[in-house]
């Protein structure tokens, strides 16, 4: 793929793993994302927080390519993505978990898991199969590649699709809700395996989560309202007014 330019204002930054700038994203005539910005630097966790229905969904599905801005850029490392296909994004390093999972149902485990290998760069690395790593991470998984995906409890289906992203080797992995309506004990291995992860690759993550323990594992955080970004900061300073106000049901 040809190298993209950079927007003149970013040309003389430090390269982060993801630079969103004055993003505008409509739905028809509904103005949906107003002028975000953020920034996510490589092997950073960053949590988005926000009520439901302040649009970051439709942030994530953005960065993802399922949406088009109206106006503002979406930077990935080097590369400005705003007319790049969401596979060729995938294939870039950017894994995404959709809220609701959307694993298939009517795939085993071993064939979702699979699927994910579409998403490698690396065309040696779709013939190797299923990485060890992977069942380190979520070792129910290995005792269940035969079962069809829709026979898992939401917290194993939850396990798959984020193994499923990881196969296809991300820089960047994009998590949509990972902890709704998923039992405590589940919650708390999920956290686990993504603190892993970032450990183990150096990756960096967008979380889009409700859960406050989850929250506080991030090392930042951005909070949005009615479509825009309204507060940020180092979620070690996340306070309990901060927390009220975009957590709190």
């Amino acid at each position: 793929m040809a190298m993209l330019s950079f927007p003149p204002f970013l040309a003389n930054w430090i390269v982060p793993m993801l630079q969103i700038s004055d993003l505008n994203v409509y739905y028809g005539e509904s103005h949906i994302l107003r002028n975000v910005d953020m920034s996510i630097a490589p092997g950073q966790m960053v949590c988005l927080i926000g009520r439901n229905g302040v649009g970051k969904t439709t942030l994530l599905k953005t960065i993802m390519g399922l949406l088009s801005p109206r106006s503002g850029y979406v930077v990935y490392g080097d590369r400005q993505l705003n007319s790049v296909p969401t596979d060729k994004r995938a294939r870039l390093g950017i894994g995404y978990v959709p809220q609701g999972r959307e694993i298939i149902p009517r795939l085993t485990v071993q064939e979702n898991l699979l699927l994910g290998l579409e998403a490698c760069a690396d065309k040696s690395q779709r013939q190797k199969g299923i990485p060890d790593e992977i069942f380190e991470l979520f070792p129910v998984l290995k005792t269940m590649l035969s079962r069809w995906g829709g026979d898992l409890s939401g917290g194993q289906q939850q396990q798959l699709a984020i193994a499923r992203a990881l196969m296809g080797q991300p820089k960047l992995l994009l998590l949509d809700e990972p902890t709704e309506g998923i039992q405590p004990s589940i919650i708390l291995e999920i956290e686990a395996a993504v603190k892993r992860i970032i450990a183990a690759t150096g990756i960096s993550v967008l979380l889009v989560e409700q859960h406050l323990h989850f929250v506080r594992q991030a090392d930042r955080y951005y909070a949005m309202q009615k479509g825009g970004i309204v507060a940020s900061g180092e979620t070690q300073t996340l306070s309990q007014e901060v927390i009220q106000k975009f957590l709190a049901v």
